[in-house]
């Protein structure tokens, strides 16, 4: 069910992986992500059991409903005592989320897009940031961290992150088009991108490295390279373990990327 970030100290940081749950079909059979078109009961079912791995109360599991952008949510004290209702709105077309709420699991859901899991050992704070292509192009990672250090201070030097399971380069393959909006936003292409002709089809294409792409935002932020931790999973070579939408169809499950502090 979990594959833990041990790299990370005095936190638990996690993937979940696709066993030890009950869904079923393309979603089986760990799935916790209730926007992917799973049974909602299974859902519930699934997030019983992690919360109850990782000895959370339910409530304390905050799974935004992602949209590609760069928002950041801050989870504080107010937002915990908010109606499930209005929790779920604020959690709309969010794709980070940070905390200094121990036992508090904020988390992003990813298949194929890189997850970024990240903890301020100096303030205790963590965060989860969804970085797709496109998120990734806007640069979300250095927008989270500004809002880090606006809200509490971070200092991004002293920030440890991960950098968990996604589509590797050589899976990534894209169009022109894809290629061209990270060359518009002053991306190295030449240090993020290779293009490769396939041996089935003859075509040449581009492929692009989401997982140093997300790297380097972290270092340009102030991150040490010595404090970030690749996972190295590629998700689409690794479909039997680690969702993939590619692999599978957006119809299949969602890893769920989380982080939290640990009380004492």
């Amino acid at each position: 069910m979990l594959h833990l970030y041990n790299e990370l100290s005095d936190v638990t940081a996690f993937s979940t992986d696709r066993h030890g749950g009950v869904s079923k079909g393309p979603y089986a059979s760990f799935n916790a992500n209730h926007y992917c078109g799973d049974d909602p009961s299974d859902v519930e079912t699934n997030r019983g059991l992690l919360c109850e791995r990782l000895g959370v109360d339910r409530s304390c599991l905050i799974v935004p409903h992602q949209t590609h952008d760069t928002r950041t949510l801050v989870i504080n004290d107010k937002f915990m005592c908010l109606p499930d209702d209005v929790r779920a709105f604020m959690l709309e077309g969010v794709d980070a989320v940070c905390t200094d709420l121990e036992k508090v699991c904020v988390c992003v859901s990813t298949a194929d897009c890189i997850p970024v899991l990240i903890y301020d050992p100096e303030h205790r704070v963590v965060s989860a940031v969804h970085a797709g292509w496109r998120g990734t192009v806007k640069r979300i990672v250095m927008g989270n961290m500004s809002v880090l250090r606006d809200r509490y201070g971070t200092r991004p030097e002293k920030c440890q992150a991960v950098v968990g399971p996604g589509i590797s380069v050589d899976a990534f393959e894209v169009g022109d088009e894809v290629y061209e909006q990270f060359e518009d936003a002053g991306f190295d292409m030449r240090g993020i991108s290779s293009r490769y002709t396939s041996s089935v089809a003859g075509v040449s294409k581009w492929h692009i490295d989401l997982p140093l792409c997300n790297k380097r935002q972290l270092m340009d932020a102030g991150v040490s390279e010595s404090n970030i931790f690749m996972s190295g999973i590629c998700t689409y070579s690794r479909y039997e373990d680690f969702f993939s939408a590619r692999r599978l169809s957006v119809k299949s499950g969602r890893i769920l990327n989380g982080i939290m502090l640990n009380g004492y």
